[in-house]
């Protein structure tokens, strides 16, 4: 029997740590994966489609219209070109005689050459046909949305068709309490889509939870554990070199992404208060300026340093510098209230000690097996305070560092990925039942 998977994310797919996963542990179980994601116009060395393994493929589809990238292709010429903008004048001007075709000229140019709302749309719409072409330009047996941005696409390809294909929402976050997103439209939105699909995954049980209250079932939990440490030399890159600090600075490591709400800005109003080390950032992100502008203004810049994202596989080397790590998440939303956190177990593999929000999911972990110190996140004085504590007490430093190294046997993607395998095996068997019907 076949088993071909199908499966969508709206990213370029360079650091997805969580469908990178999933991706390979189906197929190193003997299904055959396509991922659809989104080509990067701006990284001109990543290719439009990988072949990650025998049976694990990648597929970018093109961001920009076909005629919108002609198009600006055209303006370029002509703004660079005298002799063509002169001509592009006279046909301005033969335009200008004829209202009717000026009109409509005109709109066009606004619609592709101005930084519309419109244009967004068109593009974003381009990236769903173009999604939804390739998923119908193959025979697959299910088909993976990886969050609500994708469940759509997913939808039409493998319910919209005259034999239905199983279909899975895996939801990363809780859509309908996020930053920067409407809960009402994410809401009608999801509600209506989620009544289509075959089965749903979620991180924790806190969402799984919150899942059910909000729709009637509890879905599948799939948490976020990386690969476990198999890297018998501990290799590492040597930050202190990198980043010119004294050989037994201590560093303080913050790794992802560098957006709103993730506490950063505490963090950095608490590093005054640090009796010792250096606080080091490994990310990118939309507040990134506003963090480096925050830390010249409290001329922080001898205590605080920034390194540009690294590659998932690169990481574990620079994490492993690190004599404590902080996620120091605040409050802003349910989804952020609810996370497991990805970067809470990168620094488990890495037998790094943390200091750590204490929101249910982060805290289980954190107090259960002793791996660090859960405080107040928006408070600065709190965050300090368990820096402290732990830059002062080696021997509890030391303690939680043994600690992280026996949780990863525990909180590891080789233990949790059975549950991926079991949702998709349970899925084939169906669709097998209803072939003998």
């Amino acid at each position: 029997m076949s088993k071909n998977v199908c499966m969508f994310v709206w990213n370029h797919f360079t650091n997805d740590a969580r469908v990178l996963r999933e991706c390979t542990a189906l197929s190193e179980d003997g299904y055959h994966v396509d991922l659809i994601c989104i080509e990067d116009p701006n990284d001109k060395e990543l290719p439009l489609f990988e072949q990650v393994n025998p049976r694990f493929t990648v597929n970018r589809v093109k961001r920009y219209p076909t005629t919108l990238i002609a198009l600006q292709k055209v303006y370029k010429k002509i703004l660079d070109n005298k002799f063509l903008l002169l001509i592009s004048a006279v046909i301005l001007l033969y335009l200008l005689i004829n209202i009717p075709i000026f009109i409509i000229c005109l709109t066009f140019i606004v619609v592709f050459f101005l930084k519309t709302k419109f244009k967004g749309i068109i593009i974003k719409g381009n990236i769903i046909l173009r999604m939804i072409a390739k998923a119908y330009s193959s025979k697959y047996d299910i088909y993976h949305a990886n969050d609500l941005n994708t469940l759509p696409q997913a939808y039409i390809a493998s319910k919209l068709r005259l034999r239905r294909k199983k279909l899975v929402y895996d939801s990363h976050e809780v859509q309908t309490s996020r930053t920067g997103y409407n809960p009402k439209t994410i809401k009608l939105v999801e509600s209506f889509f989620i009544k289509k699909i075959d089965t749903m995954i979620v991180e924790n049980n806190t969402r799984a939870e919150f899942n059910e209250k909000l729709y009637g079932f509890y879905p599948h939990v799939l948490h976020n554990y990386p690969f476990i440490n198999l890297d018998e030399n501990n290799e590492k890159i040597n930050l202190h070199k990198l980043l010119d600090l004294p050989k037994n600075e201590k560093i303080l490591l913050y790794q992802g992404g560098i957006q709103i709400g993730r506490g950063l800005d505490k963090l950095v109003q608490a590093v005054p208060l640090f009796n010792e080390g250096t606080v080091v950032f490994i990310g990118d992100g939309k507040i990134k300026p506003t963090l480096i502008e925050m830390v010249k203004e409290m001329d922080l810049e001898g205590k605080v340093k920034f390194i540009p994202k690294i590659p998932l596989k690169e990481l574990p080397k620079y994490t492993r510098n690190a004599y404590l790590g902080f996620q120091v998440l605040n409050n802003i939303c349910f989804n952020h209230y609810s996370a497991s956190s990805n970067k809470l177990f990168e620094y488990m593999m890495a037998g790094v000690p943390v200091v750590a929000c204490d929101f249910p999911e982060i805290k289980k972990v954190v107090e259960e097996e002793q791996i660090g110190i859960c405080i107040d996140s928006h408070k600065p004085e709190e965050i300090a305070r368990a820096v402290n504590q732990i830059l002062a007490d080696e021997k509890l430093r030391l303690l939680f560092s043994e600690n992280c190294k026996k949780a990863s046997t525990k909180y590891n993607w080789e233990e949790e990925k059975l549950i991926l395998l079991k949702v998709y095996n349970s899925l084939l068997k169906e669709k097998e039942l209803l072939l003998e019907v």
